[in-house]
């Protein structure tokens, strides 16, 4: 795993990057905010959908509640990039349409999607 920081004006994202799934359950996502925080002192994050096991877009298993849970919880904005198109679930889009309309979890498209949104946020 590499993280990168994306400064602008201020605001500083940790982009993460790593060929493999970081996130399986919300002990993993608690390990990688705090790893992020204390190794860069960004309080913003890009992942990659890749990041994140399968189970997460399938809401009836609860786990995207939990784990988006631990990112609130602590205070760690985080914007998920990926092409969603392949997920048919009513409710997972609706669910990522409304977490668009907040500041703590972004879903988008792309990279400079991703950074540009999260740098509009303020700490």
């Amino acid at each position: 795993m590499k993280i990168t920081v994306n400064e602008q004006n201020g605001s500083k994202i940790a982009v993460i990057e790593s060929e493999s799934i970081l996130i399986e359950n919300a002990q993993d996502a608690l390990d990688l905010l705090t790893n992020v925080w204390y190794n860069s002192g960004c309080d913003k994050m890009v992942l990659r959908k890749e990041h994140f096991t399968e189970a997460f877009f399938d809401l009836k298993t609860g786990l995207a509640g939990e784990i988006l849970q631990k990112f609130t919880n602590y205070r760690m904005k985080v914007a998920i990039v990926g092409d969603f198109s392949s997920y048919q679930s009513n409710s997972l889009n609706a669910f990522m349409y409304e977490s668009n309309q907040g500041n703590m979890v972004l879903f988008k498209e792309t990279e400079s999607d991703a950074l540009e949104a999260l740098h509009q946020i303020s700490a």
